[in-house]
C-alpha cells in the first residue's frame, strides 16, 4: 500500500454484511454502487461478514469451509473484480459458523486475490495485524492501519473483554514503527466491537425524552442520545453501543503517544456517528447487509480520505443505499420487518413485556364483556 501520486489514499470500511448463502441482491447492489462511485484504494471489512449463527451454513470440515467460501466470494466479487486490495478482521458472529477466525482468514479470505495483511506474531487466531501505507515515493511509512480482532460473545452474556495481548502487541508495533521512521506514525484502528469510550460522546438523558435510547448491562437503566456538541453533524444513534462488561484499557493504550487518530467499529447496525474523546475520534459505521436487521435504506459504508501532506487531518463520511442506488429494494417487505425487530435480547424483553401486557388487557376486556352479556 502506498499513497497515490496526488498524495491521496482512500479507504472504504464495510461492516456487518452478515450474509447467508442466498445473498441479498440489495447487499451486492450497495457494495457495487459504493465502489463504483468512490474508487477506493483499499477496502476494510470490520467483522460479521457472515451470519455464523442459525442454520444457513450446513456441513462440516471442508464442506463447511467451501460453503462459507462461496458466500464470501459472492460478497467480495465487487471488490475482486475491480482488483481493489482488501483487509479483513472479524466480529462476534463470524466464528459461530463453526470455522475459527484463523481458518477463515487463511483458507477463505487469503485464497481471494487482493487480500492483504499477515496475522500479528504471537497473537492467536486471525484478523489482528497492521498495514503500513508508504509515501507516494515508497521511501517511508507515511500512515498506518491497525486491524484488531475484538472477540466474540462472552459466556453468560455480553461480549469478551478486549484481549490484553493485542494491547501489548500494539505497543510493540507502535514503537517499532517509530524506530524505523524516526517518529510515531499517524494511524487509524478498525475493529468490530466498540470500546467503553464510544459512550463518551453521547449525552445521558431521561427515559421520557424524545429519541432517548435505553442502554443495558453495565449501563442498565440509563438512556442516551447523540451529544451534538461532541459529535459531527449527521451522527445517528438508534441502539445502545454494545460494549464488553470489563474494560481492559485499550483506549488508554491507544491514547499514550498520539499516534492513533481514530477508532472505527461496526457491531451495532443502526448507529453511525463520529465524536472525539481526548485526542482520538471514536466512530460507528452502519451495517451494509440486507439479510439482517438494519436502518433501511440508510445502510451504507464509510470512507476515509488520507492526505500524505497532512496525514493527521483525514476526512471521513458515509455513503448510503439511498444516496447511491435507485431507491428501490428487491425485498421491501423483508426489510420493513428487519427495521422493527429488536436488535438485542435486552431490547426484546421490554417489547415482549408490552406485548404480553396488551394481550392481557384484551383478554381481560373479553372476559368482562362475556360476563356482562
Amino acid at each position: 500500500m502506498r499513497f497515490n501520486s496526488d498524495g491521496k489514499f482512500k479507504i472504504m470500511q464495510i461492516t456487518d454484511i452478515q450474509e447467508i448463502p442466498d445473498v441479498s441482491p440489495d447487499t451486492i447492489k450497495l457494495i457495487n454502487a459504493a465502489l463504483e462511485e468512490e474508487k477506493s484504494d483499499l477496502v476494510v471489512l470490520t467483522g460479521d461478514q457472515i451470519k455464523g449463527y442459525g442454520v444457513s451454513y450446513k456441513g462440516k470440515g471442508d464442506a463447511l469451509i467451501e460453503s462459507v467460501a462461496e458466500t464470501v466470494g459472492k460478497l467480495l466479487k465487487p471488490v475482486t473484480d475491480r482488483r481493489i486490495p482488501f483487509a479483513v478482521t472479524f466480529g462476534n458472529h463470524d466464528r459461530q459458523v463453526g470455522i475459527s477466525n484463523k481458518d477463515q482468514f487463511e483458507k477463505i479470505y487469503k485464497a481471494l486475490p487482493g487480500c492483504v495483511g499477515e496475522q500479528a506474531e504471537g497473537i492467536d487466531g486471525g484478523g489482528t495485524y497492521n498495514i503500513p501505507i508508504l509515501s507516494s515515493d515508497g521511501e517511508r511509512t507515511a500512515f498506518n492501519l491497525y486491524l484488531f480482532d475484538s472477540g466474540t460473545d462472552a459466556k453468560g452474556g455480553g461480549y469478551e473483554p478486549f484481549d490484553p495481548e493485542i494491547i501489548d502487541w500494539y505497543r510493540k508495533k507502535r514503537d517499532e514503527l517509530k524506530a524505523q521512521n524516526g517518529d510515531y506514525i499517524p494511524s487509524l484502528v478498525f475493529q468490530h466491537i466498540p470500546m467503553f469510550e464510544h459512550y463518551n460522546v453521547l449525552k445521558r438523558v431521561g427515559k421520557r425524552e424524545k429519541g432517548a435510547i435505553p442502554a443495558f448491562r453495565i449501563h442498565k437503566g440509563e438512556h442516551y442520545k447523540i451529544d451534538e456538541t461532541k459529535c459531527v453533524e449527521g451522527s445517528v444513534l438508534l441502539e445502545p453501543p454494545s460494549i464488553p462488561d470489563i474494560n481492559t484499557g485499550e483506549f488508554e493504550a491507544l491514547s499514550e503517544k498520539g499516534d492513533v487518530l481514530g477508532v472505527y467499529v461496526g457491531h451495532d447496525h443502526k448507529n453511525s456517528y463520529v465524536g472525539k474523546v481526548g485526542n482520538i475520534d471514536v466512530g460507528f459505521t452502519q451495517s451494509a447487509g440486507f439479510n439482517v436487521y438494519g436502518n433501511g435504506k440508510q445502510r451504507g459504508v464509510r470512507c476515509f480520505v488520507l492526505d500524505e501532506n497532512d496525514p493527521r487531518n483525514y476526512k471521513t463520511y458515509t455513503k448510503t443505499y439511498e444516496q447511491l442506488c435507485d431507491g428501490k429494494l428487491n425485498t421491501p417487505i423483508k426489510d420493513a420487518i428487519w427495521r422493527v425487530v429488536p436488535t438485542t435480547v435486552d431490547m426484546a424483553k421490554p417489547m415482549i413485556a408490552k406485548a404480553l401486557a396488551a394481550l392481557a388487557a384484551v383478554v381481560a376486556l373479553i372476559v368482562i364483556a362475556v360476563k356482562f352479556i
